[in-house]
């Protein structure tokens, strides 16, 4: 059980937030607060959990802390809401479909001697509530993080946190995952899911490896984009970084991250920006299309396999277990097609005699699509994805836009992470992070477009006020 010590941390987060916001200039101490919380704070089952509200943790607190500050201190500075009509629609139905996956789910649910209560009026309050928190660190992203200078304060936060956060990894790479342990009282996964290739992966403050790998990866394209574009001193430090947080990658031992790596890498040395832009959309098209394709039998299920098994036995039978609960997790979901079947693990299949889960839910898509159905799965990925779509259609040569060199770097880690959140459930504040600072600046250079072509007016949301 977590100790005195994580829910101390927990406690104080939003003064060590607030204590940034006054010190830091608002777009470095909004990145750092939603970073640092991210990295240092104990993951769940640490928390408080108070009636009709959602948990108080790890994803939680930090969010909660910067819209609270930010609304006090900076709160005359424009409206946190999309000015685009798609991705604020995606935003409404993101936030508040929960209210009807509540109430096509009135009724009870059993297996044999096990049964899963209805859901009521307070899931419907707690789950719109955690709808609109998990997504408050892309709506502040895309109202404080829309210049160059912040997207390349996002890569540098990246850089440094990572290069920090690499000495606690090389700590459990040789010791074994202890930190949260040792600091927090309690392991926050299964041991042996931590032991791979006759080492150690480490899991830090993280909810898996697999987490971990993401982050490390991450920090080397981050440090990559800083040395390809600034010069001096600081580009030969982040070549330096970047080499050094490959080896650290390699030290993961995860498989997914450092493919990952092995084609970003290439690609943001070689390729310019607005070719970068048009693969991320492309990886961005392939991971919200993904359930179709399955649907279809269209992915090439096989052919993983057979390449997973090239590697070795382990892995191949790890991805076949994973192939088996997306086709009876799908099966699940096709019987609430629209809103999904809500908390409270309605949407897995329970042993009818002991009431244990039997099935699992790697894939965020297929987390996405049983707990709020085809609405929430294409709201969620939407809101993801929709950025990069629009900062590729304003990147046309024929718009004459200039795009800031960071751009590119960011959508292809936002693509890859949404991703890899078909075999994993990878999202996390970072990923909104990602998805509000591009949607900020898409909608940033769509107004100069606008403002530059004879004719054209911009959009204006108005009320009967």
């Amino acid at each position: 059980m977590p100790n005195i010590i994580a829910f101390g941390m927990l406690a104080i987060w939003p003064f060590v937030t607030l204590v940034m916001f006054k010190r830091l200039p608002v777009e470095k101490a909004f990145i750092w607060a939603i970073v640092a919380g991210y990295l240092i704070l104990p993951p769940p089952p640490a928390g408080f959990d108070f009636p009709l509200l959602p948990a108080f943790d790890k994803d939680t607190i930090p969010s909660l802390s910067v819209f609270v500050i930010c609304f006090f201190m900076y709160g005359h500075r424009g409206s946190i809401l999309p000015e685009t009509l798609l991705p604020r629609f995606a935003l409404g139905v993101f936030i508040f479909s929960p209210m009807f996956t509540v109430l096509t789910n009135g009724e009870p649910v059993f297996y044999g001697q096990v049964g899963i209560r209805g859901l009521g009026t307070t899931d419907m309050i707690a789950l719109c509530m955690l709808q609109f928190i998990t997504v408050i660190p892309f709506l502040m992203a895309r109202k404080f993080l829309v210049t160059a200078d912040s997207q390349k304060e996002i890569m540098k936060v990246f850089l440094f946190s990572g290069l920090a956060y690499s000495l606690l990894m090389l700590i459990e790479v040789r010791l074994s995952p202890q930190l949260n342990t040792w600091i927090y009282g309690y392991f926050q996964h299964v041991f042996g899911q931590s032991i791979r290739f006759g080492g150690y992966r480490p899991l830090v403050f993280l909810y898996h490896g697999i987490w971990v790998a993401l982050f490390a990866m991450m920090v080397v394209i981050a440090a990559l984009s800083v040395a390809k574009t600034e010069a001096g001193k600081e580009k030969l430090f982040a070549y330096l970084a970047c080499g050094y947080m490959l080896v650290v990658l390699v030290l993961c031992k995860s498989m997914g991250a450092l493919l990952f790596a092995i084609f970003l890498v290439p690609v943001v040395f070689l390729f310019k920006r607005n070719a970068q832009i048009k693969i991320a959309a492309m990886i961005g098209a392939l991971a919200l299309g993904y359930p179709l394709l399955k649907g279809f039998d269209l992915v090439p299920v096989q052919w993983m396999l057979d390449q997973a098994a090239a590697v070795s036995e382990e892995r191949s039978a790890s991805l076949k277990f994973r192939f088996d609960n997306e086709i009876i997790l799908m099966e699940r979901a096709m019987l609430k097609p629209l809103f999904g079947w809500g908390s409270w693990g309605r949407n897995h299949i329970l042993d009818p005699v002991s009431g244990i889960i039997m099935t699992v839910t790697d894939g965020r898509w297929i987390i996405a699509i049983g707990v709020y159905g085809w609405f929430g799965f294409l709201a969620e990925f939407g809101l993801l994805t929709l950025p990069i779509f629009m900062i590729w259609r304003e990147a046309k040569p024929s718009f004459g836009a200039s795009i800031t060199p960071y751009a590119g770097v960011i959508s292809l880690l936002l693509a890859i992470n949404v991703l890899d959140m078909i075999p994993n459930a990878t999202l996390t504040p970072l990923t909104w992070l990602f998805s509000g600072a591009l949607l900020g600046y898409a909608e940033t250079l769509r107004a100069e477009r606008i403002a530059r072509t004879p004719g054209m007016e911009p959009f204006r949301w108005r009320t009967v006020l």
